[in-house]
């Protein structure tokens, strides 16, 4: 680029001094230099500039500053920029016939070789702006009439991204209009640097999201990209990686072929290709520049490759050869927007070759067609072919010029002329006369390049194919293409098929519109080919990016437990809602059984049938005492006290029903505030009577003050005060192996184990007082069974806390209502079935001596 730039820069200011220079000479100007290369030309009130690559290689100079450079010609004569520069004079010859569009002004045109090359460019364009002598002259006698201050007042050209930015750059600071027609480089937008560019062709921003989204849609997400060593191809490829890596694509290689490259460098390609995993290419390249790498994938049967082209080689004939169809058949691509333009086929068949100096292109397009030589043509070795009549048939060949049926890059030429032509028509304000008059158009004065480019700059209209023809703030034109597939047809030769379009202007969504059902594939399949690192990550996994390795290459994991992926190539897994848990494979969320202790089921069945039982039992009970409280057994042990413990049995045993069955917000709130008040109730009565026990064998003398002091009245008070209330439980829910566990959770689950902690307190001091009077002298020692009812109570819920921890599910409540009961009915059978056997089998102990053991034997 530094040498480009230095190139334009010399020129340009060559340019400047020259035209410095004619000025200061009577307006009389010549060019300086000889200029021999081709041209054609038409003279014209106004004559437009053309640039095309009738060459595709230009020679390799080597300026060793001691001598005069020679001109060496180009090579490699190009059909597809010839028919391009016969379009340009379709298109100025159908405005010259035209009497609605510039009446009475006629366009010249003048037509050079560009030879797709930075130096031949800039050449060319120099003699362009400098104008010929012949020009030159005829403008001094006055013989010549030009409403253009400058030679060219506009130039449509060129082809190629690095010769067009530095032909722009040297015409810009002139204000002379440079029109493309194919230089697609995002680069050349700057208006900036390139003020007077414009262009008809869409620019390469609007074609690399296309292709950005082709891929996409395709699930192509491991490509390789081949280029050149040019602007066309850097801009493009990086804007390429930058917004497929954003989709979550990625490269897989990039190679940029050379602009001569050796073998060595065409098979180095060539292997990394036939060894890469990627089966999709992406080719910012011309047809030139491709051909040799194309032709070696052949001779090494490379057909597996899916290649997707740039506009600048898709609909090229040069590479539609026999030799190429296999490692081409299938190749999808971006294409301007194309059309049948009338009249231009029959324009084309009317060019024959002649020995005048404009006919010089025909001559050598004529020469490389029918492969013969011109007589009336200086040099060529006259032994080496035959000679050409000039009247050989042009409908006899099939070739990239006569192929008109939808023509795409001419079309851009042809807009770029009517373009112009509609500019003129408005700086020149044509129609503003009367129509009666010969000459409607103002020419009494000569305007500037750069008052052209201003009307250029806001030119809006409707050609003949109802297309809106105007330019965006950036010179750009609307965003259109056609999407082309090769195919082979029944002749066996390769024809370009649309199967889409893209339309860069539409809403995000609306763009791309393709029909898979017309594309055939590489290889001559109908199945969309698949291009991945890795496969995508089958529904219940997610991918994980490989360390180092780019984010295409990745593992597969399965999803967490609670999480699914319901898609392939999921890269998250997705948390199942509350009460749901994945299935199986975890690729759907199922809801949760429901998982409690029910009233049907035979657990719930047994642990409600022993709660009644306990019931029933402590109920007789209550009516065994309550009938013989008047005997001296139920007297002894505070009749009030033992029916208040009785009543507490009772409760023990129906909390245990609250735990069974759905829990509900009642159910929860009564589960532990029933079992803690009931068993703080039952210890503190039994811790009571033990009171009352030692009091009563320790009051050893008459009206002693002991039973006074904790007498009736103040056993309620003690009772009331041990009873406390329990925590405040919530409801909440856990699910696990796809069961949804209905439970009462406290808030804080602390708060059980101090209501334990508390009944195990009041349980220790019963034992404790208790053992201390298990030997007093008495028949009918009620401190022992108390004693030992305790270390059944502790038995049970000491290994009640292992197992309340350690049960899943249903059977934490279950152990929960076990350990209740288990302890209820210990206590229950501890403290009353003794007496009960003395009340109803042993009444003979029943009595007062019977007590206190003072019976005869």
């Amino acid at each position: 680029m530094p040498v480009t730039k230095l190139l334009a820069l010399g020129l340009l200011l060559l340019l400047y001094f020259s035209i410095v220079f004619c000025n200061a000479l009577d307006n009389r100007c010549w060019t300086l230099g000889d200029f021999n290369s081709p041209v054609l030309e038409q003279d014209g009130d106004i004559v437009i500039g053309g640039l095309f690559p009738m060459h595709y290689t230009a020679p390799e100079t080597d300026h060793n500053y001691s001598e005069r450079p020679q001109h060496q010609e180009c090579s490699g004569f190009d059909f597809r920029a010839f028919r391009w520069a016969q379009t340009m004079v379709f298109a100025i010859e159908e405005i010259n016939i035209d009497s609605s569009l510039l009446p009475g002004v006629t366009l010249g045109y003048r037509i050079l070789d560009s030879c797709d090359h930075v130096h031949t460019s800039l050449r060319s364009t120099l003699f362009l702006v400098n104008g010929t002598s012949s020009q030159t002259q005829a403008n001094a006698d006055g013989s010549a009439k030009c409403l253009s201050s400058a030679p060219v007042p506009a130039v449509i050209g060129l082809a190629s991204s690095s010769p067009t930015r530095a032909v722009a750059q040297t015409l810009g600071p002139f204000g002379i209009p440079l029109i493309s027609y194919f230089a697609t480089c995002t680069c050349l937008t700057d208006k900036k640097e390139y003020p007077s560019f414009l262009r008809t062709v869409p620019s390469d921003v609007f074609q690399v999201q296309g292709l950005v989204q082709l891929v996409s849609h395709f699930g192509w997400r491991w490509v390789s990209t081949v280029g050149t060593d040019d602007d066309y191809s850097h801009y493009g490829i990086q804007a390429f990686t930058e917004q497929l890596e954003i989709l979550g694509g990625c490269i897989a290689f990039h190679h940029s072929i050379p602009k001569a490259p050796s073998q060595a460098q065409i098979h180095a390609i060539l292997n990394s290709l036939e060894s890469s995993t990627a089966q999709v290419i992406i080719a910012f390249a011309n047809e030139g520049e491709l051909l040799e790498l194309l032709v070696e994938a052949a001779h090494r049967n490379l057909t597996r490759m899916q290649w997707v082209a740039s506009e600048a080689w898709v609909t090229a004939k040069l590479l539609t050869i026999p030799e190429l169809h296999p490692v081409l058949d299938g190749t999808v691509g971006f294409a301007f927007r194309g059309t049948t333009i009338p009249g231009l086929a029959e324009f084309l068949l009317r060019v024959r070759p002649s020995p005048k100096p404009e006919s010089v292109f025909t001559n050598m397009f004529w020469e490389e067609l029918f492969g013969c030589r011109l007589g009336y043509k200086d040099g060529g070795d006259s032994e080496l072919s035959s000679l050409c009549t000039g009247s050989e048939d042009l409908m006899e060949t099939e070739n990239s010029y006569t192929d008109v049926s939808r023509v795409r890059i001419s079309y851009n030429v042809y807009k770029a002329v009517y373009a112009i032509a509609h500019a003129l028509h408005q700086l020149l304000q044509c129609g503003s006369k009367k129509q009666s008059s010969d000459h409607i158009c103002k020419t009494e004065s000569k305007f500037s390049p750069w008052q052209l480019l201003h009307y250029l700059k806001n030119v809006h209209f409707t050609n003949q194919f109802n297309e809106k023809v105007y330019f965006d703030n950036n010179g750009e034109p609307v965003p259109l293409y056609d999407i082309i597939n090769w195919q082979k047809n029944d002749r066996g030769t390769i024809w370009f098929q649309m199967v889409g379009t893209y339309d860069g202007s539409a809403p995000h969504g609306q763009q791309l519109k393709i029909d898979e059902g017309l594309i055939q594939w590489a290889g001559g399949h109908n199945q969309v080919p698949v291009s991945l690192c890795t496969p995508p990550c089958p529904p219940g996994t997610r991918q994980a990016t490989r360390p180092g390795q780019p984010v295409c290459c990745f593992d597969c994991l399965p999803c967490a437990e609670g999480e699914i992926s319901n898609i392939s190539g999921a890269t998250e897994c997705i948390k199942c809602p509350q009460y749901y848990w994945p299935n199986n494979e975890r690729v759907s969320c199922v809801a949760g059984i429901e998982e409690f202790l029910s009233y049907h089921e035979i657990m719930g069945i047994i642990l409600i049938s022993l709660s009644l039982f306990g019931v029933a039992v402590a109920t007789v009970i209550t009516v065994i005492f309550f009938l013989f409280r008047s005997t001296p057994i139920v007297k002894a042990n505070n009749s009030e006290m033992s029916f208040l413990l009785l009543l507490s049995f009772k409760l023990c045993f129906l909390c245990s029903l609250v735990f069974v069955g759905r829990p509900s917000p009642w159910t929860c709130r009564a589960r532990q505030a029933a079992f803690g008040i009931s068993f703080v109730l039952c210890i503190s009565c039994i811790l009571v009577k033990t009171i009352v026990v030692l009091l009563a064998f320790r009051s050893t003398m008459p009206g002693s003050i002991s039973l006074k002091l904790f007498g009736p009245p103040q056993q309620r008070v003690f009772i009331f005060c041990c009873t406390t209330a329990p925590p405040y439980p919530y409801k909440n829910t856990s699910y696990q192996g796809g069961k949804i566990v209905l439970e009462c959770k406290d808030v804080w689950p602390l708060g059980f184990y101090l209501v334990l902690g508390y009944i195990g307190l009041l349980s220790c001091m019963c034992f404790a007082l208790a053992f201390l009077g298990r030997k007093l002298p008495d028949t009918f020692n009620e401190a022992k069974l108390i004693t030992f009812s305790m270390l059944i109570f502790f038995a049970v819920w000491i290994s009640f806390i292992p197992a309340y921890n350690s049960s899943p599910g249903k059977y934490t409540v279950a152990v929960e209502i076990f350990a209740i009961l288990a302890s209820t009915f210990g206590l229950l059978f501890c403290i009353f079935v003794p007496k009960c056997y003395v009340i109803l089998l042993r009444p003979d102990l029943n009595t007062k001596k019977g007590m206190t053991g003072k019976m005869s034997k």
